[in-house]
Order: structure tokens, then C-alpha cells, then sequence
């Protein structure tokens, strides 16, 4: 059965053409706002290359503004949060009175982003794990994993309905083929996503490196170690308790996965700014607010913040 609840899929690249394209294969009807690819979307549709079987969506409801997009249930934002600045247009033309809000996107900072926009009344964030990559216009490669964990903005599954929510959210997707895990610690969750991003996504720029090379020179896996100790330091500093069986757990899962170019060295290989206040700026200054310095990360955001400034 045809469900009825109507999804908006703001940015749809690697993730959310990825995610919003098996929502639209499961027979949900969403909605994708597009900058650069409309044209082509809405001529040739969305393309899907993925380890679990290809696909492709001839016809799309494809927009240029949320101006013309009707007010939907679901808000998936799966924007650079380079590109947030726009939620604050983007996001009331889409709301309803109980519309859910749900920030796909990396680092820290951003639900609160999203809760500042006057109409919004639900916020949830979703972690992905996933590689995946948008290689053409409307065109998305899926080379590994897929799952995400989603919670509450507050960090609580309780209060106004957000269960039902979190529960509406994570059936949809689940029956859209998706392995989705709850948690009632959204930020604690956040934290752990920075153990693997603040590595990884950083030193691919810095050291011009896929995850396989990474994981091959002993010089730089050690230094990927360092870094995600730090981060699991700075966790704990902001109240994150994060055993140290999840670096092991890390390192594994990257080991065992495909080569794979992050998404920050691909925004910085293509010349765009990288989402370096999420990942690092903010997790560096609450970490600091409370008194605890991270100086291998540091010096990691200061590289990287001189390569930005750079490559623009």
C-alpha cells in the first residue's frame, strides 16, 4: 500500500538523492529541490547506481525554489551545512502544523539551526554511514553500507509526540529498505559520527588520500588513532562517555569498506567550501568551553581552514 505521508528532499546529492530516491521507489511521493541539476533531473529523472541493485527514476517532482513545492510531512534537509543560511527561506514555505524536520547532515550545531526557523516544531538528525557519491548531474553512486541512526533534537524520545515521529520517520525508511537505529542520545550519537569524520574527512584533504591509503601507511593510521582518541577526549569533556572499543570498531568498518573519497575531499578537489565549523570549528569550541584542548584536531582545522581559504 501506497503510504501518504509526503517527503521534501532539500539537496539532493549523494545523500539525499540516495535516500529521497528509495523513499520515491518505495511508493512515498517526495519532493527534491535542486540548484544546479534541476534541469536535468526533471528531464531525465534520478539515476541510482548501488551495490544493492540500480535503479532509476524517470520522473521526479523536481523543484528550483520551495516556493513551488507544497507543504509536506517529512523535511529531509541533506544540504552541505555550508548551505544552512538557506533554511531559514527554504523551510516555511514547506511546513505544516506537525510537519518533522530531520537534519541529515555532519557535525554539530545543526538541529539547533534548523529549531531557530519560526514554524519548526520537531527536529530530529540522522547519522548515515554510508559511501556514496553524486558522480553527474541526477546521477548518485552508492559503493557501500547505508544505515543511519536517528533521534530527537532534545535528546529525549519522550515529550510532544516525538516518539510517534521518530517512529513514523524510521518505518518509512525502513520499509524503503534502509537499516535504521534509534537512539535516545542524539548528541552523544553526533559525537560518535565526528570519530570517524574528523579523521578521515580531514586528512583525505591534507594527504590527498582515499580511506584504503589511509589505512595502509602505518604513519597515517596511527595518526587517524590519535585523532579519534582526541575526539572521544572531547566527547567526554562536553559529557559523551565513548568506549574505546569504538575506534577499533571504526578502523574495522573502514578497513572492510570500499575506497572511498570522503565528501570533503571531494568539495575540496571541485573547488567548494568545506563544512569545516561543523565537523571541527563547533566540536573544538564546546570542547574548549569546558576546558579541554584537542591540539592534534586543531592543528588538523587550521591545515585545513588554509586550504579553504585557498580554494575559494
Amino acid at each position: 500500500m501506497v503510504r501518504q505521508r509526503r517527503y521534501a528532499i532539500l539537496g539532493t546529492g549523494a545523500i539525499g538523492g540516495y535516500y529521497g530516491g528509495l523513499l520515491q521507489k518505495s511508493g512515498i511521493e517526495v519532493h527534491f529541490f535542486l540548484r544546479s541539476d534541476f534541469d536535468h533531473v526533471r528531464r531525465h529523472g534520478l539515476r541510482v547506481d548501488s551495490v544493492n541493485g540500480d535503479f532509476l527514476l524517470p520522473n521526479v517532482h523536481a523543484h528550483r525554489s520551495t516556493d513551488t513545492m507544497p507543504p509536506c510531512d517529512v523535511i529531509v534537509v541533506a544540504l552541505k551545512t555550508t548551505a544552512n543560511y538557506l533554511l531559514a527561506e527554504s523551510l516555511p514555505p514547506l511546513l505544516k502544523k506537525e510537519s518533522v524536520v530531520v537534519m541529515m547532515q555532519n557535525g554539530l550545531g545543526v538541529e539547533e539551526i534548523a529549531a531557530a526557523v519560526p514554524g519548526v516544531r520537531c527536529v530530529l538528525g540522522a547519522l548515515c554511514f554510508i559511501c556514496s557519491n553524486k558522480i553527474g548531474p541526477g546521477h548518485v553512486r552508492h559503493l557501500d553500507y547505508g544505515s543511519f541512526t536517528l533521534g530527537e533534537h532534545t535528546g529525549s524520545l519522550g515529550g510532544r509526540d516525538t516518539s510517534g515521529a521518530l517512529t513514523t520517520v524510521a518505518e518509512d525508511f525502513k520499509a524503503a529498505g534502509v537499516n535504521v537505529h534509534l537512539t535516545d542520545t542524539l548528541a552523544e550519537a553526533r559525537w560518535k559520527k565526528l570519530v570517524w569524520n574528523i579523521p578521515y574527512n580531514g586528512l583525505s584533504v591534507v594527504l590527498n588520500a582515499t580511506t584504503d591509503l589511509l589505512m595502509h601507511k602505518e604513519g597515517s593510521r596511527q595518526l587517524v588513532k590519535r585523532l579519534m582518541e582526541e575526539v572521544l577526549e572531547g566527547a567526554a569533556a562536553c559529557g559523551h562517555t565513548i568506549e574505546g572499543s569504538f575506534i577499533t570498531k571504526m578502523i574495522e568498518a573502514t578497513e572492510s569498506m570500499a575506497p572511498y573519497r570522503p565528501s570533503m575531499k571531494i568539495d575540496f578537489d571541485e573547488g567548494r567550501p568545506m563544512e569545516l565549523e561543523a565537523i571541527y570549528g563547533i566540536p573544538l569550541s564546546r570542547t574548549r568551553s569546558h576546558g579541554v584542548a584537542l591540539p592534534t584536531v586543531q592543528t588538523l582545522y587550521e591545515e585545513l581552514r588554509f586550504l579553504d581559504a585557498g580554494s575559494l
